[in-house]
């Protein structure tokens, strides 16, 4: 059983040894009795604590970087129900960059009490986390300094190629080509008019039909009113 195991479930006091992840919960052994069961999604959610953060003035540390200072402080650790003022001074005297504005007391009080149970299970070292954390750290900046190295490499590159061109180091090193989208967007603009100028060619012509219709409609009322006097007389 290794300290990354071992997780906290809502809803239930002390911690647990996950064993199994299921799609609908998982299945979790308790490290105070020893006892097998399963914990349904639906109702409870399962965190490990290895992924618990503590809130600091500056970075979030890790949950087992404050239980490593609470092994190896020196200071009496006062029980989980000890008073609110006992439990700030102690975490304030063991881990001066803890933020208390945001680091609630039942936190404090919860990390007190894990602590008890991973000393009794025999679960404080944290060497192989703290050795896999240094070697993670130290590929990333082995990865950014291998980044920074490449892109001065093609820097210099560019600048070689340029200089060899006939171009001073004052003038930008863009290629020609970058200009050529404005150009292209200008011309596009310049179609969409014409394609407007297209489109209002129909509305002319049903102006003029209905110019030419007009009068025809209009001067069929005027020839049946003639005939009609005509009959009366």
């Amino acid at each position: 059983m290794q300290y990354r195991e071992i997780v906290a479930v809502t809803g239930l006091g002390g911690l647990f040894q996950l064993l199994a992840t299921k799609s609908d919960g998982a299945i979790v052994r308790s490290l105070a009795d020893n006892t097998t069961k399963f914990i349904p999604s639906r109702l409870h959610n399962v965190t490990p604590l290895d992924s618990i953060e503590i809130y600091t003035t500056s970075n979030n540390v890790r949950l087992h970087e404050v239980l490593q200072k609470m092994k190896e402080s020196a200071t009496a650790r006062p029980e989980a129900k000890a008073g609110t003022d006992s439990i700030r001074g102690y975490f304030m005297d063991i881990f001066p960059d803890m933020d208390h504005e945001r680091v609630y007391s039942s936190d404090m009080k919860k990390m007190l009490k894990w602590y008890e149970i991973l000393d009794g299970a025999s679960l404080l070292d944290f060497t192989a986390i703290n050795a896999a954390a240094a070697e993670a750290a130290a590929t990333a900046e082995a990865g950014e300094t291998g980044d920074d190295a490449a892109m001065t490499a093609e820097g210099a590159a560019q600048v070689s190629e340029h200089e060899k061109s006939g171009g001073g180091m004052s003038m930008p090193l863009v290629e020609e080509g970058e200009e050529k989208p404005a150009k292209k967007a200008r011309a596009k603009k310049a179609t969409e008019a014409e394609e407007g100028a297209d489109t209002e060619k129909p509305a002319k012509k049903t102006a003029a039909k209905k110019k030419a219709e007009a009068p025809e409609d209009g001067e069929a009322p005027k020839k049946a009113a003639k005939a009609k006097k005509k009959d009366t007389e």
